[in-house]
């Protein structure tokens, strides 16, 4: 009679190796949608599933979102004796009472443009985290038209407002609002390109959406996440946007040309 095998024991994943596992299985999920469109030639309908998970990315993400408005204030030396409560309300963030960073935020409000831009947008964002995007927008849309808000918030609010608004928006507007940013070079070319791009298709205007998904894809300052899904995109409407087999083959973990065989 063999002698039982012990087991090994298993040791428990951390937050972050959860939050990790997540995002890659809402990765590989995204990407087998986008393979079953291409098969079934019907890049339309897909754009709308597609426009919802994109929508979803963009106005979540709260706490990342929080950590980058707070770096952004300080490079600009504009947090000055405001540090501390800030970081006060990204704890409670942090913590779940979003109640609680509500009112601490609400102090900063009308404090030194700096701040007062980083809190208006943290509170634009719990709305949005709260299941309220007509009133997220709205909220967006004020620290991007204020100009005394520094210009990256100002841009960065602006993508935001229309990412929470999408839905409800006309597409000709949404192009409107967001191209002058959606070009390469500008730091958000592609959250403002993808946005646009999904804009172009939706009004039946694949010969704009392809080559600028092609765009994304190809422009290696964008996001990993975001150049794939604008990669898969552009061939689903037939554009090629591979420059680099191999290092794209990297990117999905598959063998490179130097290495099969």
């Amino acid at each position: 009679m063999n002698a039982p095998v012990a087991l090994t024991p298993k040791t428990p994943k951390t937050t972050e190796e959860k939050k990790a596992k997540a995002t890659d299985a809402e990765q590989d999920m995204l990407l087998r949608e986008v393979d079953d469109a291409v098969r079934q030639d019907d890049a339309a309908q897909f754009a709308q599933k597609y426009g919802k998970i994109v929508i979803g990315v963009l106005v979540a993400g709260l706490l990342a979102f929080a950590g980058f408005l707070y770096w952004q204030g300080q490079n600009e030396g504009a947090m000055e004796g405001n540090s501390e409560a800030l970081i006060g309300a990204l704890d409670e963030l942090e913590a779940g009472n979003l109640a609680t960073a509500k009112s601490e935020l609400a102090a900063l409000a009308d404090g030194a443009p700096g701040p007062a831009a980083a809190a208006a947008m943290l509170q634009a964002g719990i709305a949005a985290q709260d299941g309220q995007p007509a009133q997220a927008a709205e909220m967006f849309a004020a620290v991007a038209a204020d100009p005394e808000t520094p210009k990256p918030l100002a841009d960065l609010a602006l993508i935001r407002s229309v990412a929470a608004n999408y839905d409800a928006m006309d597409k000709a507007e949404v192009v409107t609002k967001l191209k002058p940013l959606a070009v390469p070079g500008n730091a958000y070319f592609g959250s403002a390109g993808e946005l646009v791009a999904m804009a172009y298709l939706e009004q039946g205007k694949e010969d704009l959406a392809g080559p600028l998904f092609a765009q994304i894809a190809q422009d290696e300052t964008v996001p990993a996440s975001l150049r794939a899904r604008a990669r898969q995109m552009a061939g689903v409407l037939g554009y090629d946007a591979v420059e680099d087999v191999d290092s794209t083959l990297e990117e999905f973990g598959g063998e490179t040309a130097g290495t099969a065989g």
